[in-house]
């Protein structure tokens, strides 16, 4: 099993940059795949970026491509999201997410282990 703290969010002026951390906690983290997510007031879910359990693998939604990257440290159980070139519309709680079996890496009902949540603010 594993458990998934968030931490770095925060209020950032539009253009600025902010680094997410997700750590985990279990024995097993580098076996598990990990998904950023979000969800702004009154909306969906959705999905941000996904890494394979080696980090040899990534996808982006086309929303945050180019900006945004994800990477991870298994051997700190950690995984990052460095959000570069941040927008208004980033502005939203954000999700990481771990399943060590993914049928589908763009759903949340995939995703079998969440944490908490960070808030993200972007000022315009």
């Amino acid at each position: 099993q594993v458990q998934l703290v968030e931490s770095g969010g925060g209020l950032v002026q539009a253009g600025g940059s902010l680094r997410l951390s997700c750590a985990a906690s279990g024995r097993t983290f580098s076996t598990f795949h990990m998904g950023w997510f979000r969800q702004a007031p009154g909306k969906e879910r959705e999905f941000v970026a996904y890494i394979s359990w080696s980090g040899g693998n990534t996808y982006y939604a086309d929303s945050v491509k180019g900006r945004f990257t994800i990477s991870r440290d298994n051997a700190k159980n950690t995984v990052y999201l460095q959000m570069d070139t941040l927008k208004p519309e980033d502005t939203a709680v954000y999700y990481c997410a771990a399943d060590p079996r993914l049928t589908n890496i763009v759903s949340p009902h995939a995703y079998g282990y969440w944490g908490q949540g960070t808030q993200v603010t972007v000022s315009s």
